[in-house]
């Protein structure tokens, strides 16, 4: 199955979120796809995000994770889902900070140094970092359509879906379409 990296994919308005994001229903286990299955797409997914990722000023230019690295980023990934998740749900546990800081500073030893180039898990661990550390915790949500975890960056804190034009939409069409077939059935 072919996959492009679209701007949507990066609606979660930090670079740790994105990655988390990258397991697409991931509590379905018969439809649940880990969109980094593939190792070209993870590479991929580097460059993308040189596009479409909210921090992409913050790191530099990201790199594609070493083949030798891909397994302590993929615990990464999982750490910072889980612990995120939880936060969002009220049911954040000290077990799952903990194994988000180990996963992340597992990387940070490896890539010490903020450089021009920065390898994509170097970046995504520092913006776990960042984020576990964010001030406003409830900006921190969860798409009802998806699932995915987004920060709310809007002035008043109300955004519903990661992403309007395909959430939101999708909500909307839904809700459309409910109602419309109660007319036709009354």
């Amino acid at each position: 199955m072919t996959f492009s990296w679209t701007q949507h994919r990066f609606s979660g308005g930090a670079l740790a979120l994105d990655v988390a994001n990258s397991v697409i229903l991931r509590f379905d286990a018969e439809r649940r796809i880990d969109r980094y299955a593939d190792p070209a797409a993870m590479r991929d997914f580097a460059t993308a995000a040189n596009r479409f990722s909210a921090e992409k000023e913050q790191f530099g230019t990201l790199e594609p994770v070493a083949p030798e690295n891909r397994d302590a980023f993929l615990d990464l990934r999982e750490a910072a889902d889980r612990h995120f998740r939880a936060g969002v749900l009220g049911a954040s546990t000290g077990e799952d900070l903990a194994d988000l800081l180990d996963a992340a500073s597992t990387i940070i030893r490896r890539h010490p140094a903020k450089t021009a180039r920065t390898p994509l898990d170097a970046a995504t661990a520092r913006s776990a970092l960042m984020l576990a550390a964010f001030n406003e915790p409830e900006r921190l949500k969860i798409c009802p359509n998806c699932q995915w975890l987004f920060l709310d960056r809007s002035r008043n804190r109300s955004r519903t879906w990661c992403d309007m034009t395909v959430c939101g939409n999708r909500a909307k069409a839904n809700r459309h379409y409910q109602r419309q077939r109660k007319d036709f059935v009354a």
